[in-house]
């Protein structure tokens, strides 16, 4: 029997999934699934971004984190600017500001 993960989605990751087309959503659900069933096959993030994994689907990505038996999803979008958003992200609830800007 395969070991499944939870998935934990924040509300303005949530809310960007809601809004994409649905050809993209669909990918994003099966890669989600492929991702509760053997959560250690994103790319590993390096320096900065040490302990986050990433997902491709075309142009974008998909940040996660792997904690336990609990996959959290930390961001998705373009792969021309999400590494930086990412860092952007996680230096602002580093400081203690994780509210919505």
């Amino acid at each position: 029997m395969e070991k499944r993960c939870r998935l934990r989605v924040p509300e303005d990751v949530r809310e960007l999934i809601r809004h994409l087309h649905p050809d993209l959503k669909q990918k994003l659900r099966a890669v989600l699934d492929s991702l509760l069933r053997a959560p250690g096959q994103g790319k590993a993030l390096r320096d900065e971004l040490r302990g986050l994994r990433s997902v491709r689907l075309g142009r974008m990505r998909l940040i996660y984190r792997e904690t336990g038996e609990v996959i959290e999803l930390v961001t998705f979008g373009p792969r021309r600017s999400i590494y930086e958003d990412t860092l952007r992200l996680l230096v602002r609830e580093k400081n203690g500001g994780g509210e919505n800007d």
